[in-house]
Formats: structure tokens, C-alpha cells, sequence
């Protein structure tokens, strides 16, 4: 075998290694999307393949793939404004476990709070190229050079668009408990008081502003606005729990984007929906729940809510699992 190709073929292989974690954290982040995110990876490294063969002048694999992806992302995030605007309900980003036993993408790609649902849903407010810069720079500490050559702007703009998006971000940047071991122990006491049905336990733990937000995306059945207060979010939990036992629902913890949640499994162990908390000054102030299916095929095999459910009701208009 030709030994130029051979050496192509270690060059890529050997950036696949070293950055595809890296490709994957900036694409995640700036679509909210895994799937997504691993589409554009694979076709950066595709066009990294092709201009290796063309023998592009290629200094830096970083800098190169980098670019493309980053690149990528920003012309989606135009071509997806529309869908999302017609999108059924509330949108929220595709959940990413980020356990010490998840898969090695969603571990790589944990960077603190840059990766919860609250902080990827503030960055939709941002323009994509504000959003491209912001992220370049605060989180993955690229410098405004290579951020200038990345987003073909000059340096000077970009300066300017990451002190746009900075003072944005500062604004209305979500809080989080500092302690994550107490912010562990909020969420396995709201489990418990979950299992139990103690009401009075959970309006203990809820903010008195608490507001759960539900994403069914219109392929199942789902809270189609924010439920916000905490009596009538208690009510929907406690409903969805009771629900849930009735329907032989089990739940298991896990960490969703770097925050407590939980995993939802029909009888027979297909998933059925992903919760993440938002919790802060020792109470729970947002609950997510995630069960639009194209948004967990990622996370294994599904279940068929609406066959599961056979047209119950929590209470709530648009409840489910």
C-alpha cells in the first residue's frame, strides 16, 4: 500500500483520538443536540480526510477541525431557527449523561456548568457567531487570534461580539449550589420524598417559584407549557409518580449534563423520559423533563409512551410519561 496513504490514514486517525472529544464538547454545546453534534464531527473529519488528500497546507489538525466544525454548527444554527420556532411546546436541549460510567463523548464533553440544560438554553439567546465566540473563548479558552481565523472576523469584532454575549451570559446566567455534595444531597432527599409521596416533604424542598418545564416535542404526550409555583408542581409530580407505579414505571438516578437527574424506564426497560434538576440556595428551582424520542435514541432503546399510557391523565393538561 502507498506509504502517503498510509500516513494519511494515521494522521487522521491519530486527530480522531486527540480532538474528537474536543469537536464533540464545542459542537454539543452550540446545538444542544447529540446527534447533531456527532453528525458534524464526522463530517469534520471527513473534510480534514479530503484535504489531506488534496494536500491542503494543513499546520494545525486543532486549528483546522476546529474551524470546520465551528463552521458547521453556525450555518445549522441558521438553517434550524425556523424549525425550532415551529417546534410543538417547549424546547429543550437532547439530555447528556454525564455519569463517571457514561460513555467517553458525553464524559469529555463535561466542562462545569457550561453543559446544563439552563446554561445551554441561555446561549440560544445569543446570535450563532456570538454564541461560536462566546464558547471559544470562555470555555475552551481559544484565544481571539484563533477565534478571528475560525469565524472569518476580524480580531477587533470578535472582541466586541464576546463582550456582547458576556455581558449577556452574566445577566441571566443560571445559579447553581456551589457544594455539588450538597447539591447531591437536595436531590436524593427529593427522590425519596418522591417515592414516599410526601407532599409536605417536597414543598419543603421546592422554591417557592419552582417551574418544571416539559418537552414532548409533539411525539408524546408532555406539559405543553411551564408548570410554575409549588403547589401546582407538586401536584404534577406527584401525579406523574402515581402514574408511574400504576404503569410499572421504575426510575434510576443518573447525572443529566452535569446536573442530578433521573432516567425513566417502561416494564420493560426501554427508556421513557429524563429528568435534570436545576438546584440552588438549598431548594429545587427548575425541573426538566425530556421525553420527545428523537431526542433520546441516544440514550438506548425507547418505549412507546402514548401505547404506555392508554390515554390516562395526571391531572394536568398534557401530563405524561
Amino acid at each position: 500500500m502507498d506509504g502517503t496513504i498510509v500516513s494519511r490514514r494515521t494522521l487522521v486517525a491519530e486527530a480522531y483520538a486527540d480532538l474528537r472529544p474536543l469537536l464533540f464538547s464545542i459542537a454539543y454545546r452550540m446545538l444542544g443536540s447529540v446527534a447533531e453534534a456527532e453528525d458534524i464531527v464526522q463530517e469534520s473529519f471527513l473534510r480534514y480526510q479530503r484535504a489531506l488528500e488534496d494536500e491542503t497546507p494543513i499546520e494545525s489538525a486543532k486549528a483546522y477541525l476546529s474551524a470546520v466544525a465551528t463552521r458547521l454548527a453556525i450555518d445549522h444554527l441558521r438553517s434550524a431557527r425556523v424549525r425550532k420556532e415551529a417546534y410543538v411546546g417547549e424546547w429543550l436541549p437532547e439530555p447528556l449523561l454525564t455519569d463517571d460510567d457514561a460513555p467517553e463523548g458525553a464524559r469529555d464533553a463535561e466542562r462545569a456548568d457550561s453543559l446544563s440544560m439552563a446554561f445551554l438554553l441561555l446561549l440560544e439567546r445569543l446570535s450563532p457567531v456570538e454564541r461560536a465566540v462566546f464558547l471559544l473563548h470562555e470555555v475552551f479558552e481559544y484565544d481571539y487570534r484563533e477565534i478571528a481565523a475560525i469565524v472569518d472576523r476580524s480580531e477587533d469584532n470578535c472582541r466586541q461580539l464576546a463582550v456582547r454575549a458576556r455581558r449577556h451570559v452574566e445577566q441571566h446566567r443560571p445559579r447553581f449550589e456551589a457544594s455539588r455534595e450538597a447539591r447531591e444531597q437536595l436531590a436524593t432527599r427529593f427522590f425519596d420524598a418522591l417515592g414516599e409521596g410526601d407532599f409536605g416533604a417536597l414543598i419543603d424542598l421546592l422554591a417557592a417559584d419552582v417551574v418544571a418545564y416539559g418537552d414532548g416535542g409533539g411525539k408524546a404526550p408532555s406539559v405543553q407549557h411551564p408548570i410554575v409555583g409549588r403547589d401546582r408542581v407538586v401536584r404534577l409530580i406527584l401525579g406523574l409518580m402515581r402514574q408511574g407505579d400504576e404503569l410499572g414505571v421504575t426510575m434510576r438516578r443518573a447525572e443529566v449534563n452535569g446536573q442530578p437527574g433521573a432516567m425513566f424506564f417502561d416494564p420493560s426497560g426501554r427508556l421513557a423520559g429524563v429528568w435534570s434538576l436545576d438546584i440552588a440556595d438549598g431548594q429545587l428551582q427548575t425541573l426538566r423533563a425530556v421525553l420527545n424520542p428523537e431526542k433520546l435514541g441516544h440514550l438506548g432503546p425507547l418505549a412507546d409512551v402514548r401505547a404506555l399510557l392508554h390515554g390516562r391523565s395526571t391531572g394536568e393538561s398534557g401530563g405524561g410519561w
